[in-house]
């Protein structure tokens, strides 16, 4: 039987320590990383393209191998760009 947390559910073991999620906004974007890589696990960035290479770096940092990201319209393209010639996607 899989141990259980405080709230009577299964506890979530990590799959992939290295995978990151954001949630791609039209004026911000959250980005979530491994909580044991850094003291701040969820960060928010803007859009314009410093933030988003801030985005990468803050992923670089963090030891991030792949990216899963939640987007409506065409919100993701520019960070898929410079996540993909980071080699981060």
């Amino acid at each position: 039987m899989p141990k259980t947390t405080t709230d009577n559910r299964p506890e979530l073991k990590p799959v992939n320590f290295g995978a990151a999620a954001i949630d791609i906004g039209s004026k911000m974007h959250m980005a979530a990383v491994n909580p044991a890589c850094t003291d701040v696990a969820v960060r928010s960035f803007g859009t314009f393209t410093q933030d988003l290479h801030d985005l990468a770096d803050w992923f670089k940092a963090c030891g991030v191998t792949s990216v899963a990201m939640e987007s409506t319209g065409v919100y993701w393209i520019p960070v898929y760009e410079i996540l993909e010639h980071r080699r981060l996607m």
